[in-house]
């Protein structure tokens, strides 16, 4: 039997309002997350849900969230069962895995002196967002930076980013509050006509990579911070390259010397 039957219920209308309106979110400073890979990722790292739905009579559900849930219970948090209308009410997606919680929203400390910080200006797809963030956590960015883009902890993010969001510091700030903190940084700006191939930057010095939307590429107030542009080369033909793609390529170049460096001091 089903814990929860009405889509009237309090909680449901909290997941439903916290995964359609971004002031809700910023208001309650909750998420929620779907799926038994990001809740266990998020409990890994520490963070607690308020409390869990899960699909009622799903066996496939219960016997392989079994652990997931020994767990929850000796945390003490609750478990709600939920008929299918409810859990799509709640859910974001078409196809709702059958679970979702309600978690704080994460807000690592940022570093005092990081070393890698990338600043994506203008993205308003939250898919592409989410996997620039994925890309930015792999390759070891220590802090994200987001003037005037979409929410990060849009459903679609969340889901894009695979976990991003427990593992590197996302603030959103403005250009002139970024100058000020980290303009002491070299900055690095992408675009299609820079100076500079990207391959060529000694990347082993603290840095600051901006990169712009496909849609509108680089800010002026990006070109006005920045020291350097950089480019990535391309086949004659080609126009350009969706933004978390180009973020991808160039943070993997900056943990590609990054790496060999210390390789090579730890064999000397």
């Amino acid at each position: 039997m089903a814990d929860i039957t009405s889509t009237h219920n309090e909680r449901v209308k909290l997941a439903h309002m916290l995964q359609t309106q971004v002031k809700v979110r910023r208001r309650e400073k909750k998420i929620v997350l779907e799926g038994v890979r990001l809740l266990d990722d998020a409990l890994k790292r520490g963070l607690l849900p308020e409390f869990v739905f899960y699909l009622s009579g799903d066996v496939t559900i219960e016997r392989r969230m079994y652990r997931l849930f020994r767990h929850l219970d000796r945390l003490g948090i609750p478990c709600f069962a939920v008929t299918e209308a409810v859990m799509k009410r709640a859910s974001a997606v078409e196809s709702p895995p059958g679970i979702l919680g309600i978690f704080p929203l994460p807000e690592l400390p940022v570093p005092e002196t990081p070393s890698l910080v990338l600043v994506l200006d203008g993205m308003s797809n939250p898919g592409n967002l989410g996997s620039a963030l994925r890309t930015a956590a792999a390759a070891g960015v220590d802090l994200v930076l987001l003037p005037n883009t979409v929410d990060p902890y849009n459903p679609k993010a969340l889901r894009g980013g695979m976990g991003a969001h427990f593992r590197v510091p996302i603030r959103r700030m403005s250009w002139p509050d970024i100058a000020l903190t980290y303009g002491h940084l070299l900055t690095y700006l992408a675009d299609a006509g820079g100076d500079t191939p990207y391959y060529a930057v000694d990347w082993l010095r603290p840095s600051m990579i901006i990169i712009g939307s496909e849609a509108h590429g680089p800010r002026a107030r990006a070109r006005q911070i920045a020291g350097t542009t950089i480019s990535i080369p391309m086949a004659s033909e080609a126009e350009s390259l969706n933004a978390a793609v180009a973020a991808g390529i160039i943070l993997y170049e900056v943990r590609r010397q990054r790496t060999l460096s210390s390789q090579e001091s730890a064999s000397s």
